[in-house]
């Protein structure tokens, strides 16, 4: 007989989940910090089976309330997986979501009605009658009514026993913005301009986002039993660290939560970043110092006493609460001197660099190969290492409608010269003309428009290439599955995608590779492809090549972080940013530009490696124009 094991059983035989543990003297919510993304969503959904568990037993039902967007997905999905387990049965639960924008259809791409049946309610045994979702196309006569009932629906259910809560960037839970009362309830609200920004790229444009949605209000949200709220990101990082560790205030809603009696805040590393038992533990209680902590430390100290590493005091260390770190060095000269050291040693020019290896790239979107390291690119090139460059996804919901209207008609106007059916070339360009007149944002285009978004970035990046020295014939395009919706949501990472990256392996069979690992992508691409690269890296049956990762157009891994500093000069730096310029559907404004930062993605680029030199260079260390940083991934 075969015996079946729950993923509890599983986890029991394993140990308990790996979470970071130091005082928490400043937080004022419990809050668990985990390393690993996916264990953060396995946590949560464990403790989920095990309130609805409990609940059905004692009451013949559980209730739980429902969050949307891209960091409950984690979380959803595990549940999934468990429901097709045999270990969580959904057809006595209750749920009740959030938020809804308004107005908004039903069947509306963004809707997040639709957000869930797709993402969960689908795939899992829920009665259609036990779910709630506030609705969109509710008159507005009728709001205070439809907001009524939907109060009285949670009363008579017998209120929320679990409820998900993720978090924005105004620090808003649900959709209470901003100035939200601690007594507000289930009601209409206008959206803050930042919600709307960050809603933005779902959306097509600002212009496109809703102003205004239907909420849960705090008062709501604090009535349920029990309240996990979910961040991932280092985008999350300010946000969080104000909501866990700040004053409670109407200017961040989440801090309401400090009046609940039961709420956990799960994170991942990233998005607790700025905690002070992750950014500075040393002030809140004796630590092991490490010497990764004693570079942290040490830097931090550096940068708010604004001197150089090599010039800090005894009086330094004693006045900004380092005394402890000075007492096991004796001195201040000891410890300088072993931190320059240690960053010294990062710096990697050309001469340091491998050379005559085999170097695979992945780049998730047809840009961020250049964007994040078109500096090394050149370098390792010119080092006569064999290159390929694997574009993982085709990157063509980021491509506007009037680039494919001007690729179509340059391509009729040559028709002639290149000896191609004019007559078939202006159908075409017809068929397209009347279909971009039907389309409302967010609509899926035709598939020949998705396939011809797709060659005007493979072009882009193949042009890119070419303007740091990379012939054409280094480039793969993957095209995985994952990404092929035709929509900003994306399918679940699949064994297809995976066997696409593992064939890619055993055809380079490469010494080191390079991966995107930032996690602040807007809608998680970065993190799927991530994901697929272990995993086809995982069933590799070649030699493991060294692993190094590089961040996005968002944010560059900090000095104390990175395992390498790549020095730029102006000519190198200058010819990153024209390989960036050859991606000319992203440039001016780019579809999906990420966070709140109005400049071009070459205009971050050029800011950031800039003031990666310039921040080392106020450390002490030697003078150069501009850095990129990397991180070694060590297995």
């Amino acid at each position: 007989m075969t015996v079946r094991r729950t993923d509890s059983e599983a986890r029991a035989r394993r140990g308990p989940f790996p979470t970071i543990e130091s005082s928490r003297d400043r937080e004022r919510l419990r809050t668990v910090v985990l390393p690993a993304h996916d264990d953060l969503a396995a946590l949560v959904a464990d403790r989920i089976v095990d309130v609805v568990s409990r609940a059905t037993r004692a009451r013949g039902k559980a209730v739980l309330g429902l969050a949307t967007g891209s960091t409950p997905l984690g979380v959803y999905n595990e549940l999934i997986r468990r429901h097709q387990a045999g270990d969580i049965d959904f057809s006595r639960v209750i749920t009740f979501n959030l938020d809804e924008y308004y107005p908004i259809a039903p069947d509306n791409p963004h809707s997040y009605r639709r957000y869930m049946w797709e993402n969960f309610f689908e795939l899992v045994n829920i009665a259609r009658d036990n779910v709630h979702i506030p609705d969109g196309t509710t008159a507005r006569d009728r709001l205070p009514e439809a907001c009524a009932a939907y109060e009285q629906a949670i009363a008579d259910a017998g209120g929320i026993d679990f409820q998900i809560l993720g978090i924005g960037k105004t620090g808003h839970v649900g959709f209470n913005e901003p100035g939200s009362s601690a007594t507000s309830r289930t009601r209409l609200v206008t959206l803050d301009t930042l919600t709307r920004k960050d809603a933005a790229a779902d959306f097509f444009g600002e212009e496109n986002v809703p102003r205004e949605a239907i909420t849960m209000g705090v008062a709501t949200i604090l009535e349920a039993r029990e309240i996990a709220l979910i961040a991932t990101g280092e985008h999350k990082a300010a946000i969080v660290s104000r909501a866990v560790e700040g004053d409670v205030s109407a200017d961040v809603a989440a801090t309401f939560l400090q009046r609940h009696a039961s709420v956990t805040v799960y994170l991942d590393l990233a998005a607790a970043a700025d905690l002070t038992r992750i950014k500075t533990p040393w002030v809140l209680e004796p630590v092991d110092w490490t010497p990764p902590l004693v570079e942290r430390a040490v830097v931090w100290l550096a940068e708010r006493a604004g001197k150089a590493v090599l010039k800090l005091s005894a009086r330094d260390y004693a006045e900004h609460q380092l005394s402890p770190l000075l007492a096991r060095f004796n001195s201040a000269g000891p410890i300088n001197g072993q931190v320059f050291n240690r960053l010294r040693d990062k710096i990697r020019g050309r001469a340091k660099l491998p050379a005559h290896e085999r170097v695979l790239v992945f780049s998730p979107h047809p840009d961020d190969d250049v964007i994040s390291m078109g500096g090394i690119l050149r370098k390792l090139w010119e080092n006569e290492n064999a290159i390929v460059v694997a574009y993982m996804t085709s990157g063509n919901i980021a491509v506007f409608d009037h680039d494919v209207r001007r690729h179509l008609d340059f391509v009729e106007r040559a028709a002639g010269t290149l000896s191609l059916d004019t007559a078939a070339v202006q159908r075409a360009r017809a068929t397209v003309e009347a279909a971009e007149k039907k389309k409302q944002p967010g609509d899926v285009d035709l598939q020949m428009v998705q396939d011809l978004k797709r060659f005007i970035r493979e072009s882009e990046a193949i042009a890119a290439l070419g303007a740091v020295g990379i012939p054409p014939s280094a480039a793969r395009f993957l095209n995985l599955p994952f990404y092929q919706t035709g929509e900003v949501r994306k399918r679940p990472l699949g064994d297809e995608d995976i066997a696409i990256v593992k064939r890619l392996f055993d055809e380079v069979r490469p010494n080191m590779v390079f991966i995107a690992g930032d996690l602040s992508d807007p809608h998680g691409t970065h993190r799927t492809c991530k994901m697929a690269i272990e995993r086809a890296l995982a069933v590799y049956e070649g030699p493991a090549p060294e692993v190094w990762l590089y961040r996005g157009a968002w944010q560059e891994w900090a000095l104390t972080e990175a395992d390498v500093l790549v020095p730029l000069s102006q000519e190198e730096l200058r010819a990153k940013v024209l390989a960036i310029f050859r991606h000319q559907s992203q440039k001016d404004t780019a579809p999906f530009p990420g966070g709140h930062d109005d400049r071009e993605f070459w205009q971050r680029v050029e800011a950031r490696n800039l003031e990666t030199a310039a921040r080392a260079d106020r450390l002490g260390l030697p003078e150069y124009y501009a850095m990129e940083a990397y991180v070694i991934q060590h297995t």
